[in-house]
């Protein structure tokens, strides 16, 4: 796939390139102990596991440019913070942390190496703020945060996360392919 996009792109007249790894599942939101091992395994595979594939394919497809090259892999404070009924998302989170900064590390001392970052954008009006605010508390114990948060009017705009997430795009890493989780304002 990302052989497909890159074909498309005059990579030769490139002077920037960049991957940003956004994909998660929310679900499962329950305990542990009552989520089939299928929830699981597709949670991890959508939120963790692709983007450590297309990260690696864009490392390969990308070795040989020029180019200034870029990988944003989205966090969240779930990655530090553990929850009860959301392991899976916690773990796919913290996991994400995690490759970031190996990754970080396998790139140092690389001809052209890529510069890659976790950015946690903090709490977001999305769709999976929205399937969190929709259980009940019996569901989901965190239910009544969430929308506390959402009627408070705490949750950041999608666009104004766009908006702070192309500015870090566009930033050159303070030192060098070290990892830099970002907290939001």
């Amino acid at each position: 796939m990302i052989t497909r996009i890159l074909d498309q792109i005059p990579s030769q007249e490139a002077e920037f390139i960049g991957l940003i790894n956004n994909a998660a599942m929310l679900e499962p939101l329950r305990p542990i102990d009552q989520c089939s091992a299928a929830e699981i395994s597709q949670s991890l595979n959508i939120s963790l596991a692709a983007p450590m594939i297309l990260s690696s394919s864009f490392i390969q497809q990308t070795n040989h440019l020029s180019a200034r090259r870029k990988i944003v892999n989205l966090s969240s404070g779930s990655g530090s913070y553990p929850a009860p009924s959301m392991a899976v998302y916690c773990t796919s989170k913290a996991g994400m942390n995690m490759f970031t900064q190996c990754v970080s590390l396998e790139q140092t001392g690389q001809q052209n190496p890529v510069e890659i970052i976790a950015f946690d954008p903090g709490m977001v009006d999305t769709e999976l703020q929205a399937v969190a605010r929709g259980k009940s508390a019996e569901e989901f114990a965190l239910a009544g945060m969430f929308n506390q948060v959402y009627e408070a009017g705490q949750l950041r705009s999608p666009r104004d996360v766009a908006m702070q997430l192309i500015e870090r795009m566009d930033e050159n890493s303070d030192a060098s392919h070290v990892i830099h989780t970002i907290q939001s304002q």
